[in-house]
């Protein structure tokens, strides 16, 4: 009787001894998981941030001209689709900018929503400008999607799209 006394005592020490394992294991997981977690709305904070740079950086280029800078957000491949136009590419979108046939009074965007998907963020939002053509002022406004990659460390636009605004009734 003695002898099963010591073995119960043993295994219930020992299934003790287990569980506390198991519930320092599941603390330990639990720990980690919060910390990814943190650390993942930190890296996403920090690329909404350079993405919002990004969309400014985009902007000024185009009231300033500078289609160098525009070049070099832009992945080569570049699609470009617009309210009746035709679908462009990098070369023929940058193109109409270094022409000097399109000058840009005002190109803001508002209405922001950045979404980050681990090598890819989407940009939507809402875009107003105002540009010459020809000598003749034309207002825009309008709603854009971009997409962006993470290629080598850095934020580039694949695709740009603009589509007249819906009229606010």
């Amino acid at each position: 009787m003695l002898r099963n006394i010591e073995i119960r005592v043993e295994s219930e020490a020992a299934l003790g001894g287990f569980m506390l394992s198991r519930i320092c294991l599941a603390i330990c997981v639990l720990v980690l998981i919060l910390l990814q977690t943190t650390v993942a709305k930190t890296d996403n904070r920090a690329d909404v941030q350079e993405l919002t740079r990004l969309e400014k950086v985009w902007n000024d280029a185009y009231v300033r001209a500078d289609a160098d800078a525009l070049e070099q957000l832009c992945v080569d491949d570049l699609v470009v689709t617009m309210t009746d136009m035709v679908v462009l590419n990098k070369e023929s979108s940058i193109a109409i900018l270094r022409s000097g046939k399109v000058k840009f009074q005002r190109y803001e965007t508002s209405d922001l929503g950045i979404h980050v998907y681990d090598h890819a963020a989407v940009v939507t939002g809402r875009l107003q400008r105002t540009r010459s053509v020809q000598g003749r002022e034309v207002n825009d406004e309008w709603r854009f999607t971009k997409v962006y990659i993470r290629r080598g460390g850095k934020w580039l636009v694949v695709a740009w799209h603009a589509s007249t605004a819906a009229i606010k009734q």
